[in-house]
Formats: C-alpha cells, sequence, structure tokens
C-alpha cells in the first residue's frame, strides 16, 4: 500500500520537469493521476511511462490560463474517476523584467497563469472536496514567494500571490477537512533551463562546471532536483502532513536562510 492508495490526483503543468517528477512519484505511491500540459506530444510520453508502471495514468491537452480548459480538466477527471483528492497546481512560467520594463502583455499572460489558473482550479476543485469530506491542495511557490530578486518582478510578485492564496484558503477551508499548502523550491535543474540560453556549454564537461558555477551561491553549492522537489510535494499531499495546512514549505538548498 503506497501512501496515496486509492487516491484521484491532478497535476497540472506535468509534462516535464516539477510536474512530471511528482506525477511518476504519486503514481507509484498508489494514486490515479491526471496530468495536464500544452503539448501533447510529451504529455502522451508520460502518460504512457505512468501506464507501463501499472498506475492509471489520463493526459489531457490545456492551457491554463483559458477558464474552459480548467473547466474541462475537472470534468474529464470527473469522468473517469469520480472523484478528486489532491489537486497539485504546478504549472507556471518564469517571467523577467522590472516594475517599469515589464510590459501589459507580460504582466497579464504571468497573472494568467501563475495566480488565476491557481484561484480557479482549487475554486473548481473545493466543492468537490467539501461533498467527499476532504481533500488537500498543494500550489507550487517558489522561494521567491517569501523574498524577492532583481529583474525578476513579474514572477515575484506572482509567487508572493500564490504565498498569500495559500494561506487564505487554508483558512477559510480548515473546518471542511480541506488542507491548502505550498511547496516553495528554489532553483531547481529542469528542462527548460538546459533548452534556454540560461547555460552556454558545448558538450557535457562544460555543462557540468557551467552548472556548478551558477549554483555557487547556494549554501549547498548545487541546484535541486525536480524528484527532490516532488518528495516534499508528497509530504504535503500525504497524510503525513495530516496536521499541515496553511504552510509554506521552502525546498530550497539553505537559499532563504542566508
Amino acid at each position: 500500500m503506497g501512501k496515496l492508495s486509492g487516491k484521484v490526483a491532478i497535476i497540472t503543468g506535468a509534462t516535464s520537469g516539477i510536474g512530471k517528477a511528482t506525477a511518476l512519484l504519486f503514481a507509484e505511491e498508489g494514486a490515479d493521476v491526471v496530468i495536464t500540459g500544452r503539448r501533447a506530444d510529451l504529455g502522451g510520453r508520460v502518460e504512457e511511462e505512468i501506464r507501463q508502471k501499472g498506475a492509471r495514468c489520463v493526459f489531457i491537452q490545456a492551457d491554463h490560463s483559458q477558464a474552459g480548459d480548467c473547466s474541462r480538466v475537472i470534468e474529464r477527471t470527473l469522468a473517469e474517476f469520480s472523484r478528486v483528492d489532491i489537486l497539485f497546481n504546478n504549472a507556471g512560467i518564469v517571467t523577467r523584467g522590472t516594475a517599469e520594463t515589464t510590459s501589459d502583455e507580460i504582466w497579464n499572460e504571468t497573472i494568467a497563469i501563475n495566480v488565476t489558473a491557481v484561484w480557479r482550479m482549487s475554486k473548481l476543485v473545493i466543492p468537490i472536496m467539501k461533498k467527499q469530506g476532504k481533500g488537500v491542495i498543494v500550489n507550487n511557490g517558489s522561494d521567491w514567494s517569501v523574498v524577492a530578486g532583481r529583474d525578476v518582478f513579474p514572477y515575484v510578485m506572482s509567487k508572493g500571490a500564490v504565498a498569500m492564496m495559500t494561506k487564505a484558503m487554508a483558512l477559510d477551508h480548515a473546518r471542511e477537512n480541506i488542507r491548502v499548502n505550498a511547496v516553495c523550491p528554489g532553483d531547481t535543474m529542469v528542462d527548460r533551463w538546459l533548452e534556454s540560453d540560461y547555460f552556454e556549454y558545448s558538450d557535457a564537461a562544460s555543462l557540468e562546471a557551467a552548472v556548478k558555477e551558477a549554483s555557487d551561491y547556494l549554501p549547498m553549492g548545487r541546484f535541486g532536483k525536480p524528484e527532490e522537489i516532488a518528495k516534499a510535494v508528497l509530504f504535503l499531499a500525504s497524510d503525513d502532513s495530516s496536521f499541515v495546512t496553511g504552510h509554506l514549505l521552502l525546498v530550497d538548498g539553505g537559499n532563504t536562510a542566508q
């Protein structure tokens, strides 16, 4: 028996990185998993990988900045599994700039995906969880939910909003046996970093050197792994944290302790 046996979990933005690692871990712990993402090719691969492990999984192509897509994910989940026990609001984007340089377009996109989608998905599952008598929501925040950074104004703003949403929802629904927490990762080595021009490298050796240099500011001297963040999400989603709600769990290699 796994820690999530008999549970149905929705994980948004689960085609790569932290979302994918969490989906795989949840499936290993016995959950039926619904995963979402914009890219059908990646989603199909993760769905098949989970099914090969013997777990039930459904991939739903969705853009969570769109209200209709959020509703469709919930409707499909209920049609397939008849309940929702866990929601991991993981989908998000990283945007950069200052208050001065942030355009209306970037502001609106950041709010839509990093803030509004978290509220909308939570709003849709809370009535289901109330009817069931219990449920868990985990939001993906950031170490920048509690401290700021330079030239990342729209992203920091959005993750600060996630922190306060988490606390407010936790208080509003604590007596309804719905726990709401946030995992707050620090810099984590995910695919989008390697696909961008964040690191300058020509081969595996130069990549390793670039990553080491970039992560040297962290007390632990390295970036986190998606699997490490997934284990923190599992803790918050499982009964191991049954007396935890309204909490921001920092998983940041000691960054915010500096």
